[in-house]
């Protein structure tokens, strides 16, 4: 009996087994345990008692041996209810719902009573899969059978339509218990700020601190969620008030969830202090939690800190740890760091998790090479992919300007029966912007209409670049009103459309509009409100609404605001305005301004202007084409032959050769592209000979109307 004694204290609450847990060996152990207690009841005659065999039955279950554990159900010669509760629970508990529910139909049709237990497991694991229309239809189970007041089925009720987001149902249910202990209260309190009711949620924890019932952890940790903007940071200071005051300070789930609130809310320094005080209690959530704590405030060198301190502690890194850390490669002055975190991968054989290779997919993407090389050789080598991982790819083309094979790769995923979902379709869209490819964009349309995507805002904006790009701005509208217009993505994409058009005040009546309407503003609203006043020549509205964004909305003027502001001066022909906002300037201009003043020097033809801002670009990007090639084409237009061919010669000693331009037509659905002198098409013998057949059809013409002004000038 000494063994039977010894695995008995060997139980999941015991000091030992939670050492056993911290080194991985705890469930196998546990396992045996059980496994030993179950022989020595069969030596021992007792696996018959129907007692002995519900308490061998349940351990199975916990340690999740639900096979074994249904192998012993079947030949029990005795059961009860407790058996049957026993394994409606245990498939409950390993995500089978489906099974559990058999179980639940088969335990009344043997004739055994459904009795609060049974109900409580059952909820939990509608919860958990979130079938609320099983659930109502237990809820008239539990209300005929007269259970509605028992502690277990109503609170496992109340917890189904919380987590279901079925907040006023959980509410009802709330109402109607005669005992409210603080599990109901935390699950009601959960529920509403799962849905994002800050003031509710908040309502409740008061109400529940005055009926006096104790306040936990369980209370205070869906309530930090909710503390995710910085315009909540005193709230998030006035709940930590209270969590000292009510002594869980030290409590690693509720620390965990403040530093994410702080961190959330913009304080990186009350995030640390909490990480710091918690030395003693941290584990390795604690970790990950301030690991992204410095994510999210963009301290990319803080979190290299803290994940190679997690090293050197020898912590087992989950991979959480690994994809957060991999997010923050290929930023800033990590970009070296990526390929290091890539072989650590490799190296500790876990480069085949499908979260750790959508990261490093992600990764790759992020960095400045222009290749899909590595992505795609990652992606290949995944034996399992999700549609993460298929998205990301699908969306690298279409970023690197890749549409054809971004289109390509769409066609694959749809032979490949992969859930296209609004990423893809947003997508692929833009691929079909960048190539203009107005039919096949309307074929993908359909498909967004069929499968019911219409009304996402990243579908809608996509619909609606699609149809301005190609021309065709009324049907933009039309993808436009068919959204609920309660984001600025739409409102954006709409004013940008009418912008590139030339239609600059229809798109200002839509800004108006959309202020009136109070849909929040952001910073991509005013680049395409500088837009629509720089096509048609508004500078001083321009400029009011470049120095209003701060001071109005809130939102400081980004590089790119500058750039339009003087875009908008250029056209007008103000280049010493342009230039002198440029020097007032909070940051240094980037190369996007100064090539923006470039191209207004050319406009205007101010060539001393010209070559000050040429030295400034050459300095900053010695190697791309675009300074080179305007310079040249501003000596070009006023005839300084000798100062453009000196051009011509510093683009060959620096090796920049100058990107051709490229031209495409859709024909028959195919999309054909051609670049200048051209003979890479198979037909290209075809075309040059049409070609040269219009270029004569164009002299003649051109011969006939000088000869008709000859004789005009004669008569």
């Amino acid at each position: 009996m000494q063994s039977l004694n010894r695995f008995h204290s060997l139980s999941p609450a015991s000091p030992y087994f939670r050492w056993l847990a911290s080194h991985g060996s705890a469930k196998k152990l546990f396992v045996g345990g059980v496994s030993v207690d179950h022989c020595l009841a069969i030596k021992l005659g007792t696996a018959a008692s129907i007692y002995t065999a519900n308490n061998i039955l349940s351990e199975y279950a916990k340690c999740e041996q639900i096979r074994i554990a249904h192998k012993m159900f079947d030949e029990m010669s005795q059961r009860d209810a407790v058996s049957w509760n026993t394994m409606i629970a245990g498939f409950v508990n390993i995500g089978n719902f489906e099974t559990a529910l058999e179980f639940l139909k088969s335990m009344k049709r043997y004739g055994f009573s459904v009795d609060g237990y049974s109900f409580g497991s059952i909820l939990k694991g509608v919860a958990c899969v979130g079938y609320v229309e099983v659930g109502q239809q237990l809820h008239s189970i539990i209300v005929k059978m007269g259970y509605v007041r028992n502690v277990f089925a109503s609170s496992a009720l109340l917890d189904m339509y919380a987590k279901c987001e079925r907040v006023e149902d959980a509410f009802e249910v709330f109402n109607s218990l005669r005992i409210r202990n603080s599990v109901t209260w935390n699950a009601l309190i959960s529920g509403y700020a799962q849905v994002g009711d800050l003031g509710t949620s908040f309502w409740l924890f008061n109400c529940k601190a005055l009926e006096g019932v104790k306040i936990d952890d369980g209370t205070f940790v869906p309530l930090l969620t909710l503390l995710d903007d910085p315009d909540l940071y005193k709230l998030t200071k006035q709940v930590h008030g209270k969590i000292m005051k009510h002594g869980f300070a030290s409590d690693t789930t509720v620390c965990n969830a403040i530093i994410t609130s702080y961190s959330e809310c913009g304080s990186i320094e009350d995030a640390e202090r909490v990480f710091k005080a918690a030395a003693e209690t941290r584990d390795l959530v604690t970790w990950n939690s301030m690991l992204a704590a410095y994510l999210v405030n963009h301290e990319e060198e803080g979190a290299f800190e803290l994940f190679l301190e997690m090293q050197v502690l020898g912590f087992e890194l989950d991979i959480y740890t690994y994809t957060s850390i991999i997010s923050a490669a290929f930023e800033g002055a990590h970009q070296g760091q990526g390929k290091s975190l890539h072989g650590l991968v490799i190296k500790r054989g876990l480069e085949f998790f499908v979260p750790i290779a959508n990261s490093l997919i992600a990764m790759y993407l992020k960095s400045h090479s222009k290749s899909m090389d590595e992505p795609l050789n990652i992606f290949e080598s995944m034996e399992n992919k999700d549609h993460v991982s298929w998205n990301s790819i699908l969306t690298g083309f279409s970023q690197r300007g890749l549409g054809e094979d971004a289109l390509k790769f769409f066609e694959n995923m749809r032979s490949q029966h992969v859930v296209i979902d609004h990423y893809a379709f947003s997508a692929v869209l833009r691929s079909c912007s960048d190539l203009a490819t107005l039919q096949l964009g309307q074929q993908v349309h359909v498909l967004v209409l069929k499968l019911g995507f219409e009304p996402n805002e990243f579908v809608a904006s996509s619909l609606i670049f699609l149809y301005s790009k190609c021309g065709v701005i009324e049907d933009a509208r039309k993808s436009f009103e068919a959204t609920p217009k309660d984001s600025s993505i739409m409102w954006n994409s709409l004013i940008f459309g009418y912008a590139q058009h030339g239609q600059g005040k229809i798109a200002l009546d839509l800004f108006f509009l959309m202020r009136d309407r109070r849909v929040k503003l952001d910073h991509i609203t005013f680049v395409a409100v500088l837009t629509a006043c720089s096509h048609i020549g508004l500078v001083e509205e321009g400029r009011s609404f470049l120095k209003s964004m701060e001071s109005d909305y809130g939102i400081p003027p980004r590089m790119e605001h500058y750039a339009c502001m003087i875009d908008l001066l250029g056209r007008a022909a103000r280049l010493d305005e342009a230039k002198a906002l440029i020097e007032a300037m909070p940051f240094e201009p980037d190369a996007m301004v100064w090539k923006t003043l470039l191209g207004a020097c050319r406009t205007c033809g101010d060539i001393k202007l010209a070559s000050q801002v040429a030295s400034h670009l050459l300095e900053l990007e010695p190697e791309d084409h675009c300074t080179y090639v305007l310079l040249s084409s501003i000596y070009g237009h006023l005839g300084r032959w000798n100062e453009k061919a000196s051009i011509k010669r510093l683009m060959k000693e620096r090796g920049v050769k100058k990107v051709p331009g490229w031209s495409w037509i859709e024909v028959k659905n195919e999309v054909h592209g051609f670049n200048a002198e051209d003979r890479s098409h198979p037909n290209c013998e075809e075309i040059y000979q049409r070609l040269g057949d219009l270029m004569e059809e164009i002299g003649r013409l051109d011969e006939y109307a000088n000869s008709e002004v000859l004789l005009h000038d004669f008569l």
